[in-house]
């Protein structure tokens, strides 16, 4: 039998929240649709992922962590890439519209992009960046060198 390995992909990204009804409706106000799902979590179908609102309680309960120690994001954030550097703000703006709190608005990076962060109702840290040596795909997968 053959060894399994890790391939090179993240399949599901769960969010721990506290308000699985506010968490949704968060990413409802940004224009993504659920999915249908069993009872108890949220999910939201991605380019080639999924990402998972799942109760906070339950999550630790799960894990066996304490629950406060699953709020935020510690030292991770979530990337959403976008075709054009005008988008940025745009979609800053919209986040903040749903409820989000702006952590740093639009700017140029020392690296060539463009990007801003917002931090979501759950205190989970979102960056939207236009990088533009990582174009899109077509349909909208992104890869660190791009598609081009």
């Amino acid at each position: 039998m053959d060894e399994a390995i890790f391939e090179q992909r993240v399949s599901l990204i769960t969010l721990a929240v506290g308000d699985m009804q506010r968490a949704a409706a968060f990413y409802e106000a940004l224009g993504w649709c659920r999915v249908e799902s069993p009872d108890g979590v949220i999910a939201f179908d991605l380019i080639g992922q999924t990402l998972g609102l799942y109760s906070r309680a339950a999550l630790a309960e799960e894990t066996g962590l304490p629950e406060e120690a699953l709020r935020g994001s510690g030292g991770m954030t979530l990337a959403y890439n976008v075709r054009e550097k005008e988008d940025v703000a745009t979609l800053l703006a919209r986040a903040v519209g749903a409820g989000a709190r702006l952590l740093k608005p639009a700017q140029d990076v020392f690296w060539g992009g463009h990007h801003g962060y917002f931090e979501d109702p759950d205190g989970h840290i979102w960056e939207v960046a236009h990088n533009p040596f990582s174009p899109l795909g077509p349909d909208g997968a992104f890869r660190w060198n791009g598609y081009g």
